[in-house]
């Protein structure tokens, strides 16, 4: 079964892509999911990430049918 994997604000746009799934194979934590989904691309600071609509660090276990979510910090006024 898959991971899901989607990208939301700013970190959709600079990405070119809003969701993509990929085989749990060899994945092990949200960082090999992120580096796996965006072709090793840099992550940008403060970025923050969930799995399963709960917020997780970086070295979190995935498993097959999760869903992970990335995106950068809510900022308003």
């Amino acid at each position: 079964m898959p991971i899901s994997v989607k990208f939301f604000a700013s970190l959709k746009e600079s990405l070119g892509v809003s969701e993509t799934t990929l085989d749990d194979g060899d994945l092990q934590s949200v960082g090999d999911v992120w580096q796996r989904a965006t072709s090793d691309a840099p992550a940008p600071t403060n970025l923050l990430c969930a799995v399963n609509h709960e917020h997780v660090d970086w070295d979190h276990p995935v498993s097959a049918g999760d869903e992970v979510a990335f995106f950068p910090p809510v900022t308003g006024g």
